[in-house]
Order: structure tokens, then sequence, then C-alpha cells
């Protein structure tokens, strides 16, 4: 079994990693394998990032035959007992199963029962559109960040390279494996700052300032639209631009906006217990029975679930949900709903707030 250890010199994670746990009992895995399936194929090498004395640090074991199994296994347990929190890639769909049904195959006595994981593919990967990336994939993270490699092999090339070093064991094809862990770790650690946007959708959004604006539009009509200043809770490393629903967000840093249209129209807000209410088509409005009772019988009907409401024109905002009541549609059958921006809301910070977090789910599930 082969042993490398390394400290990383003047490195910086800048992210706060005590969001996710004291960063003293964080150990961070990465795993490399002749395959994709335990039964058939071999762990090779397992390399685990930590965090002692104010330096970040790699440890990573290395089998050098196929036999070295038990032994990189029993290492690696062997030291990560000393951590409570593992922190990985995707680890949740492939290590750590990979490594317990090693364990099984082995008959080795180990588990993760006492680790609590956290999975950065996982955090990151539902608001990959919303970030307008082609995949989730550590390398394209990486890219997205402007973070450059030494390594330039692929894992899959790196099995055909495993294969010859155990048949003829050279410092290149060595060199070659630990690097690719290596800069699997150093990468993890790198892009932890993406963990920013996983942030922006999960911890409370604060609306730092909201203000309406006119515009015109491509055709030149004039618009109306709401924007949102808003706080992130953890700095955005980089500079975001998406639209989605009519709505637009950048952010970047420690500030981001939110633009939302505002429609000045008349909406229709349909009462829920139609049974009470006569519908009159030539007002076209319904009125509750107790009023429209003393309305002559040839110009009332019972009302319908469809023409029970009563309209109004005034300024809305766009709502997916029923967040906000009263809540206001164009048609009985319309999906698309409001709420009135009234006077009182408009002097609600918190509403804002609420409301942003709200926009900002829509825009992360609408691809």
């Amino acid at each position: 079994m082969r042993i490398s250890e390394e400290t990383i010199e003047n490195f910086t994670v800048s992210y706060p990693l005590e969001r996710l746990a004291p960063i003293e009992r964080i150990l961070f895995i990465d795993i490399e394998t002749t395959g994709f399936t335990a039964r058939s194929s071999y762990l090779y090498l397992i390399g685990c990032a930590y965090y002692l004395a104010g330096k970040w640090h790699t440890i990573q074991w290395m089998a050098e035959n196929y036999s070295q199994e038990k032994d990189i296994l029993n290492a690696f347990f062997d030291f990560a007992k000393m951590y409570r929190y593992l922190v990985h890639f995707n680890g949740n769909n492939f290590d750590l199963p990979f490594i317990t049904q090693k364990c099984e195959q082995l008959s080795l006595p180990y588990s993760f029962d006492r680790f609590q994981g956290i999975d950065l593919y996982k955090r990151i990967s539902p608001y990959k559109f919303f970030l307008k990336l082609p995949n989730c994939k550590q390398k394209t993270l990486e890219q997205f960040l402007g973070i450059d490699r030494k390594d330039v092999f692929s894992g899959g090339e790196l099995i055909g390279i495993y294969h010859d070093y155990v048949k003829n064991p050279t410092e290149f094809s060595e060199n070659a494996l630990f690097l690719h862990n290596a800069d699997d770790l150093k990468g993890m650690l790198q892009t932890l700052p993406m963990l920013a946007y996983y942030d922006l959708f999960n911890e409370p959004v604060r609306a730092k300032k909201v203000q309406a604006n006119y515009y015109k539009d491509v055709n030149g009509s004039k618009r109306k639209e709401l924007i949102i200043t808003i706080a992130p809770e953890t700095p955005l490393p980089k500079q975001v631009f998406t639209n989605a629903g009519s709505c637009f967000f950048r952010g970047e840093g420690n500030e981001a906006i939110l633009k939302i249209p505002i429609y000045e129209e008349e909406l229709k807000y349909f009462y829920s217990n139609y049974h009470d209410y006569y519908y009159l088509p030539t007002e076209d409005v319904a009125l509750h029975k107790s009023v429209a009772g003393f309305v002559d019988k040839e110009h009332r009907i019972p009302a319908s679930a469809a023409n029970c409401y009563t309209r109004k024109f005034s300024n809305y905002l766009p709502q997916w949900d029923i967040v906000f009541e009263p809540f206001f549609k164009r048609d009985y059958k319309s999906k698309e709903l409001f709420f009135e921006l009234t006077d009182e809301i408009k002097k609600d910070r918190q509403l804002f707030s609420r409301y942003a977090s709200h926009v900002l789910t829509m825009m992360a599930s609408t691809y």
C-alpha cells in the first residue's frame, strides 16, 4: 500500500464551512475504482482532505495490487474515526455505497452509520438550470468558477493506467493516479463557494430595498416592474443572470436584484362558497344572496364556480402558488395567480422578503 500526504500551502476555503459543521470535524472523501460496481471492480485509492493546525491537508491510500483493497479500507476507517462529518461529491450515489459493498464483500466490520454525510452534488444540482450549467459534474463546476487543474486524465482513462501500474509500476503512473485524486479533493474545496447558490434558496431571504420602476418594452410600450434588492446570506462567487416566469435575476457577491412585472389591469376575485351568491349578468358581478335577494329575479341567476367573482382594477404581482391572499385570476380556468399590490403591502418589508423567496423558488423549479 502506498500512502501520500500533502499540506496545501497558502490555501483558504472561501466559504464559511461552519455553516456545514465544525471545521475540525469535517473529512472530505473521494475514491478511485476500476468500475461502477463493487462486485465486479476494484477499489484502488481512497483520498481525504482535512483541516488541522490552521492548514488544509490531504492523505491518500493506494493499493499497489488488487489484493490490497482491505489494507486501504482499514487505513481509511482507522483515520476517519477522528471525524464526524463526511463531505463528498455525489458520494451518496457512488463513493459511500461502493465502500459499503466492498466492506461486505471483504467481511470488514465498517459502516458509515456514525457519520453525517454532506453531498455537495445533491445540494448544488437542483440549481443547475438556474446557473445555466450543461451538467453538474465537478469539473463543470470548476470550469464555471475558473479553477484550473494540473491533472489531464479522466477517471475512465485512469482505469487503464492503474491496471498497467499493477503489472508494471512506474513513477509516471503512480504520480498520475495520486494527482487525479488529489485534484478531485482540492477541487471539492475550491468549489465550496458554489454552496452560496444553495444558501440563496435555502436560507432566509432579506429584502434590502424595494422600488417600482417604469420602462419601455421592445415594442415601445410603457411597462411597470418591481425591483427587489436582496442581500444573499453567503456572497455569490460569480455573477449570474437568469430569467423565468417573466422575472429576471442578477446577482454577484453580496447583492442581487429581482425584477418582477407589475400588472395594472382588471382581475377577478373568485368566491369559494358560490352557493351563497347570485350572479348578475348585466353587471357581470356576483353578489351575496343577503344583498342580491333584493334584485329582480329576471336580472339574477344562481352563481356557479366560474362566475362567482368580483372584478377589481388595480396593480398586481404574480405568484405561482397561493402564498398571498386574497388571490386574483384573469379567468376561472386560468392557472396564473396574482395578489394585489396594496398601499399596506408596499410598506411591509418582511412580506417582500417572503415574496422574493417565493420568486426565487419559482425560478429554480421552472425548467
